[in-house]
């Protein structure tokens, strides 16, 4: 019938899948985090050009390069909390 739920029976996974898995999650939050810091290096980059060709003044680079280090912090501290609540979940049994 349309109502009938099916189970299908999953074993618990091993300890040797599981620091497997977290591994995984330590991998792809690098990858998260190397990503967030090419985009760092190019946003600095475009600030560092505005100012060169007089597009923005000296203190409107400093201040942008402050808040792309910030936003850089702010979303690495993130991607690190994910990944240690992710690993966690992994871990628990």
């Amino acid at each position: 019938s349309a109502g009938e739920v099916m189970r299908i029976p999953i074993p618990p996974l091993t300890e040797e899948r599981r620091r497997e898995m977290s591994k995984l999650v330590r991998s792809e939050g690098e990858h998260g985090k190397v990503a967030i810091r090419n985009i760092r290096r190019d946003a600095i980059s475009h600030a560092r050009d505005l100012a060169k060709s007089k597009d923005i003044s000296q203190d409107e680079e400093k201040k942008g390069v402050e808040q792309i280090q910030s936003l850089t912090d702010q979303y690495s501290a993130e991607i690190d909390a994910l990944i240690k609540e992710k690993e966690s979940d992994i871990m628990e049994v």
